[in-house]
């Protein structure tokens, strides 16, 4: 497995890493299978943002013998009260969960101390001079976490965090769907086929800065969502009409600037592996410009591209938001993972809010039919 230096921080991951969060729920055996097979393929990065007190107890269990071999993201505000996952900005609350969290590990350190979900620019200016950013570094200078982190979706929000200089490390979602849905992506780039060239797609937008931004600062990027929940492994799916193959994204990804480790969420050894038999493909098997420069012209038309072209809205949706978070539930059927459903209750103002105008729709370049979805994630997410 080829390992990668982290930004400045120091610390060596492998380029293919471990996401826990399906293992919530998964029998004790199970977990330690998985992290077995991770140590055998040479798999030493993971995160583990669950704050659920069982499966916290039963990686710390299965790390028993082993800590130093891996390094671990721990999430600082990821809490579990009333019998759910919540993110939380309350010192009081955020410390007793870190602290925990060091408890069932059974260790006194983790790599890497991650301010958790941080996706609006209102939540990082009230962090960044708050009492849970100055714990996160209190923690920095007592050795208790070797490094600072974010994680977060919003590429603004992300890069203000970079150029501060509180950040080590960036949690990021990145894959080729997100990465086409900069803010200078106009509809006519969207059908020109120069713009699938995987060069030109990756220097557009606020995204493309924000990994500069990472290489230049010296933060390191590990990456989640790089398969988008799936929805990039089949035709039907994919944004691009095509689908993508697991070493097509797991290139794409490692291939921008300052990433260092993608996160391959596993329950399984069989998954496991499969992620790590990136490091056997060649250059062929891991070529992902095919996908982008061929896609069908008209493939995008009834899927939402989250441009936002259909804005503004008149109870002020984020119809991309919306949309990306119905996107992602969907693909994992009939298990909603909480941190989608967490992501989406965070909203501004939430699919039900539609008065099913139909401006919308008049909009969007895609002809999506975005009243019925509207419905849906009312339905799905509850409000």
């Amino acid at each position: 497995m080829k390992m990668r230096p982290l930004g400045k921080t120091g610390i060596m991951v492998s380029e293919i890493g471990l996401g826990c969060e399906h293992l919530q729920g998964k029998p004790y055996e199970q977990i330690k299978s998985v992290l077995d097979a991770a140590e055998e393929c040479g798999i030493n990065a993971m995160d583990t943002f669950m704050s659920q007190m069982e499966v916290r107890r039963d990686i710390g269990r299965a790390l028993r013998g082993r800590r130093e071999r891996f390094i671990i993201q721990g999430h600082i505000g990821s809490v579990w009260t009333d019998g759910q996952y919540k993110r939380s900005r309350d010192l009081a609350e955020s410390k007793a969960f870190f602290e925990d969290y060091l408890a069932k590990y059974g260790t006194d350190y983790i790599d890497i101390g991650m301010l958790h979900f941080v996706d609006g620019d209102e939540d990082w200016e009230a962090l960044k001079d708050g009492p849970l950013m100055e714990y996160a570094h209190d923690l920095k200078r007592k050795g208790t976490i070797r490094a600072v982190g974010m994680s977060s979706h919003a590429p603004i929000t992300a890069l203000k965090a970079v150029r501060s200089g509180l950040i080590d490390v960036l949690m990021f979602s990145l894959n080729p769907a997100y990465d086409m849905l900069s803010e200078d992506c106009t509809v006519d780039d969207l059908f020109d086929p120069a713009t699938y060239d995987a060069d030109r797609l990756t220097l557009n937008g606020q995204r493309a800065q924000l990994y500069a931004e990472c290489e230049r600062l010296g933060v390191g990027i590990t990456v989640m969502k790089s398969l988008g929940a799936g929805t990039l492994l089949s035709d039907a799916s994919s944004p691009f009409g095509r689908a993508f193959t697991v070493p097509q994204l797991m290139h794409y990804a490692l291939t921008r600037p300052a990433v260092a480790s993608v996160l391959a969420g596993a329950t399984t050894p069989e998954q496991v592996r499969a992620a790590a038999a990136y490091e056997c493909t060649g250059a062929q098997e891991r070529d992902y410009t095919g996908v982008l420069m061929n896609a069908p012209r008209f493939s995008l038309t009834g899927r939402c591209m989250y441009c936002n072209h259909c804005l503004p809205c008149p109870k002020h949706i984020d119809v991309a938001q919306v949309n990306k978070y119905l996107d992602l539930a969907f693909a994992q059927k009939d298990n909603v993972p909480e941190s989608v459903r967490e992501h989406y209750l965070t909203l501004d103002h939430t699919a039900g809010e539609c008065v099913e105008c139909g401006a919308c729709e008049k909009r969007c370049p895609f002809a999506v039919p975005v009243r019925s979805r509207m419905n849906q994630a009312k339905k799905l997410f509850g409000r």
